[in-house]
C-alpha cells in the first residue's frame, strides 16, 4: 500500500531531523511543521542552539505540546554535541540516546534516514496501536512492544515499518472509529469490527494507544 513513503516532518539534515522528532513527542507532524521554519532559521545548526535560552526557543515552540520541556531539551542537546561530538549528531544508537529528549524512538529514526543504520523500529503511537489491535504484541509501553515487533518482523521489514504503519494509521487503522471495512488485514485482525476491547494483558483498551 505505501512503497515509497516519506517522513511528514520537514528537514535538512541530521541535526534538523534530530530536532523536528523530538518535538514531534505528543505533537503531530504538522504542528511541528509550522514551528520549525523559524525554529531553524533562528538557530539553523547545533552551534546557534547550544547559546539560545530555552526561553528564547520554548517561545518559538509554545503551539507544540510539552513546548517548556521540548525547548530545554534542544539547547541541552546542542550543547552536548558541540561539547563532546565537534556539533556533529552522533552515529550510534547507544551515543545518541543519551541525549537530552532522545529515545530509542527518536534514535531510531535519525539513524534510519540520516545514517542507513536500521537497529531497530521506531515505536510511536500508531505502531503501538496497530501492533496491538493485530495482537503482534501485549506489551505496556511502546518501548516494549519495539522488542516484540523485532522478534516477529524480518530484519529487512524494519526500515519501512514506522512510515508504513504511520500512513496505514492515519489512513485506516485510526485511533477512533477505524475503517475496518476498507482494510486490507480485516480478515486477519482479531480487532477488527470491535477495535476498543479490551487486550489479554495490556490492562489498557486500545483506543488509548
Amino acid at each position: 500500500m505505501y512503497p515509497h513513503v516519506e517522513s511528514a516532518l520537514e528537514y535538512h539534515n541530521a541535526y534538523t531531523l534530530l530536532v523536528a522528532v523530538m518535538l514531534s513527542a505528543q505533537t503531530t507532524d504538522a504542528a511541528v511543521n509550522k514551528v520549525t521554519p523559524e525554529l531553524f532559521r533562528r538557530w539553523p545548526n547545533p552551534e546557534a542552539m547550544a547559546s539560545a535560552q530555552p526561553s528564547e526557543v520554548g517561545e518559538c515552540i509554545r503551539t507544540i505540546g510539552f513546548w517548556r520541556a521540548k525547548a530545554a531539551h534542544c539547547t541541552e542537546m546542542a550543547q552536548i554535541l558541540m561539547a563532546d561530538y565537534g556539533g556533529e549528531v552522533p552515529q550510534t544508537m547507544e551515543e545518541l540516546v543519551k541525549l537530552p529528549g532522545v529515545g530509542r524512538k527518536t534514535a531510531n529514526i535519525v539513524l534510519n534516514k540520516m545514517f542507513n543504520t536500521v537497529d531497530g523500529i521506531a515505536v510511536d503511537t500508531h505502531v503501538y496501536r496497530i501492533a496491538s489491535r493485530l495482537r503482534l504484541t501485549s506489551a505496556a509501553t511502546p518501548l516494549a512492544a519495539e522488542q516484540d515487533l523485532l522478534s516477529l518482523l524480518p530484519h529487512e521489514l524494519w526500515k519501512d515499518v514506522n512510515e508504513e504503519w504511520i500512513h496505514f494509521g492515519r489512513d485506516i487503522c485510526t485511533a477512533r472509529n477505524p475503517t475496518c471495512s476498507a482494510c486490507p488485514l480485516s480478515d486477519i485482525c482479531p480487532s477488527c469490527g470491535q477495535p476498543n476491547r479490551w487486550f489479554k494483558g495490556s490492562g489498557k483498551k486500545s483506543s488509548k494507544r
